[in-house]
């Protein structure tokens, strides 16, 4: 793995400069607790509802964020990204709120509720490659030969500060949390919520959360070295992501005290429970933070745990057939 001296990680005072460039924009989500959702987790759980974000994603705080500090003359040349959907959807819903112009390469098979969205606000999009890590190369490609500014979906200090104010939020509003679970895909919000949580209270433990299907960065993890995978297979497009990158690399080992897997199933029964428990609906990532907990319910009996709800950008199709018990 990368030195994590090759990655200064963002500060909490990074984090609350990137609180105050994005409150203008986006309003403060909300932590809940439902007695439904304790009683089937055996702990006392609090909901951060990321789902209810403009984008219907965290990963806007991040856009909003980064665009905000850009030089003018930077935002009008334009901006590029890759995604499966939700880190597209925010670098457009920022660059349509600076006046910039967004290009996002995404996978031929991508979300279309997520490809509709991210043309909605603005942008182009570009669907190529069968997954997102092909997307990835054909936008960095495209954006140095334009000479246009990448935003890589986590290699991005300001992402990270932009998303760490969720859990800043989620802190606020629950201060003696003892472990918070995050979706990992990228790495950008288990990287935000570990550089807030150490600030805050170190014994806070900080747990990420990838799917069987997408390991890349649980096995980097557990094998000290940057593993890329052949393929993915998951339903959930927010954890799918075959390469590890440089800056959650280097930085999980000091702000993360564990990665784990959840298998497709357990992230399905998670969203049939938030939905009788809680009445929110999520996307397989947005959910994978919920199955890591029916998955520890034996160790986290009394305490207390925050539950990242990272999106809510899940089709009609798919939440039906997750409903009906079949394979989404």
């Amino acid at each position: 793995m990368m030195n994590s001296t090759d990655w200064p990680a963002p500060t909490l005072a990074d984090v609350l400069k990137a609180r105050r460039a994005i409150a203008p924009y986006l309003p403060v989500t909300p932590a809940l607790e439902f007695s439904g959702l304790a009683a089937a987790l055996g702990c006392r759980a609090v909901l951060k509802c990321e789902n209810l974000n403009p984008t219907g994603a965290f990963k806007v705080r991040g856009g909003v964020n980064l665009l905000a500090s850009m030089e003018p003359a930077e935002r009008a040349r334009g901006v590029v990204a890759a995604s499966t959907g939700n880190h597209g959807q925010s670098v457009a819903y920022a660059a349509r709120l600076f006046g910039s112009r967004a290009t996002i390469f995404m996978p031929e098979g991508a979300n279309p509720l997520k490809v509709a969205a991210t043309v909605a606000m603005g942008a182009e999009v570009i669907q190529t490659g069968r997954d997102f890590d092909v997307a990835r190369l054909a936008a960095e490609e495209h954006a140095s030969h334009l000479n246009l500014r990448y935003i890589h979906s986590s290699n991005e200090p300001l992402l990270v500060a932009g998303v760490g104010t969720a859990t800043l939020e989620l802190l606020e509003a629950a201060p003696d949390l003892d472990v918070i679970f995050v979706p990992v895909g990228g790495g950008s919000g288990v990287l935000g919520a570990g550089v807030v949580a150490r600030a805050v209270n170190p014994a806070i433990r900080v747990i990420g959360v990838q799917a069987e299907g997408a390991p890349a960065v649980y096995r980097s993890w557990r094998e000290g070295r940057r593993v890329v995978t052949e393929n993915v297979a998951t339903f959930a497009e927010g954890l799918a992501t075959r390469e590890p990158f440089a800056m959650p690399l280097a930085l999980l080992p000091r702000l993360v005290d564990e990665i784990m897997l959840v298998h497709d199933d357990e992230i399905a029964a998670a969203i049939r429970l938030l939905i009788e428990t809680t009445r929110q609906v999520a996307e397989g990532a947005g959910a994978a933070s919920v199955a890591a907990a029916i998955a520890r319910r034996a160790e986290l009996a009394g305490k207390r745990v925050g539950l990242i709800l990272s999106g809510g950008n899940i089709t009609i199709e798919q939440l039906c057939r997750i409903l009906n018990h079949q394979q989404p």
